[in-house]
């Protein structure tokens, strides 16, 4: 995604909830979970509003999320992943406790030419371990030239009579899929179903179980999977399906889930995150899957807030896969030649702080340098304007069956024929296989470079993801599972 080049102001706001604000002293050592948090969840839901140039956070409320399912260990982040950053500070000591980056639906709905006409409002949460004392919540946000600044803080007492510590009832049944240790050891993701009537909840049961087993038939996630613990949650709906806006059918779900967000037919995800987050609260997680009982191509990913996967379209694994790379590790989308909501087109890019593109500012200085061999030039030759005409021919056809109202079925079949044309071209290219800087990613054709000629985020061709992509996903399940 690109940033908008509009003028932009921030309103920073300090805001206190049951503590007086004071000057915090510095100099004491960090403390660990034990010394510093309970065993239990804190959720800070806010509005996120902006549009025209400004950009604005207005506190909505401090809740328990249930029992913290995270790492004990690795507590302050250090992947410098996402548009986004909070940190958990201690009041007393001025260190952070408790940080994570993140990506939201604010940050991408800025970069849509709609940004520019009016404002929105976007409800969004940060989580963190429930602290024993008082800490101020700082959250930043990434500038134009990837250095975060602060954009507003909240110090919360967690004693308060503002902050309810009592849990929700859980909103469903949980049920596991595979288990392999205690939440605060594994990476947790958590699968909830979405328009599924009761009586499909087997099912959304199958379903779930079929795209997860898709997930971990990939590396990393194979060679990892004793990391993981993953939950189903059982949330029927009252009719079957989600909202499909360009398709007239609209529907009242739990999660609000619908596709056509920011007017992209196939971009799956829900607005309504407190709905989310609520019934999520009945598991432990770090990570959210919505799987949607739909047959039309679609699904969506953030980094570190939702995934979402339609179940029953041909190319199902795919997606679920895909957007699940995007909200885990936050991989950037790497083809360009796709239909996206997003302002594509700048002169200037910045390096992009996903780990998967970049922008070859220094050839000698590749974030991926160490993977590629010497003897692979940079920029990377591949034949770009090939695969360029079948995609863009391919488009094209996606869009004339749509306005035909044409059965999904015969969009898998157009999807089919596109990715065996791709597996041959690609997988024919003098530098298959190799790592290097082929132009072309991030909706942009020029100025952005992914690592590899194909890839799980690039095509749907069967070819998994690259090298670059697999250790970011490692990084990622190192960092939840507290390795160094």
């Amino acid at each position: 995604m690109v940033a908008m080049a509009a003028t932009r102001f921030f309103v920073v706001v300090a805001l206190t909830i049951g503590l007086a604000s004071s000057a915090v002293p510095t100099g004491q050592a960090p403390v660990g979970f034990d010394a510093a948090f309970l065993n239990k969840t804190m959720r800070v839901d806010y509005i996120h509003t902006g549009g025209l140039g400004q950009e604005i956070i207005a506190l909505d409320q401090v809740v328990s999320d249930g029992p913290w399912g995270g790492s004990h260990l690795r507590l302050v982040d250090d992947l410098n992943l996402g548009k986004y950053r909070f940190e958990v500070v201690d009041r007393r000591t001025n260190h952070v406790l408790y940080s994570r980056g993140f990506a939201s639906i604010y940050g991408e709905w800025e970069t849509t030419a709609e940004s520019r006409e009016l404002s929105r409002s976007f409800h969004e949460s940060l989580r963190f371990p429930w602290p024993k004392a008082p800490v101020q919540v700082v959250l930043k946000v990434r500038d134009d030239e990837n250095s975060f600044h602060e954009l507003w803080s909240t110090v919360i007492d967690p004693n308060s009579r503002f902050v309810n510590p009592v849990d929700r009832e859980p909103m469903g049944e949980v049920w596991s899929i595979f288990e392999n240790g205690p939440p605060s050891e594994k990476v947790d993701l958590l699968v909830i179903g979405e328009g599924y009537v009761a009586a499909e909840l087997a099912k959304f049961h199958a379903d779930a179980t079929r795209l997860v087993n898709a997930l971990f038939e990939e590396e990393p996630f194979r060679g990892r999977k004793s990391d993981f613990n993953v939950w189903g949650l059982d949330l029927p709906s009252d009719e079957s399906g989600v909202s499909r806006p360009r398709a007239g059918q609209f529907r009242r779900t739990p999660l609000s889930a619908e596709y056509n967000i920011f007017d992209s037919e196939r971009y799956l995800l829900t607005y309504d995150n407190r709905a989310l987050r609520d019934a999520a609260s009945a598991a432990p997680y770090e990570f959210l899957e919505i799987l949607v009982n739909e047959e039309q191509y679609g699904g969506g990913g953030i980094f570190n807030f939702q995934a979402t996967a339609a179940a029953d379209t041909g190319f199902a694994e795919y997606v679920f896969v895909h957007e699940f790379g995007h909200h885990f590790a936050g991989l950037a989308d790497e083809y360009y030649t796709s239909d996206v909501a997003y302002e594509t087109g700048a002169a200037y890019h910045v390096e992009p702080w996903e780990p998967n593109v970049t922008a070859l500012r220094d050839p000698q200085d590749v974030k991926w340098g160490d993977l590629i061999t010497s003897d692979t030039p940079l920029p990377t030759p591949w034949d770009k304007d090939a695969f360029e005409a079948g995609s863009v021919a391919a488009q094209e056809e996606r869009r004339r069956l749509r306005v035909d109202g044409a059965e999904e079925a015969t969009m898998d079949r157009l999807f089919t024929q596109q990715m065996d044309r791709e597996v041959a071209l690609l997988g024919g290219m003098p530098h298959a296989g190799r790592v290097g800087a082929f132009e072309g990613a991030s909706y942009e054709p020029t100025g952005l470079y992914r690592s590899e000629v194909d890839c799980i985020m690039f095509t749907r061709n069967p070819v998994g993801f690259c090298r670059v992509c697999r250790r970011a996903i490692e990084n990622v399940i190192d960092q939840y599972t507290g390795r160094p």
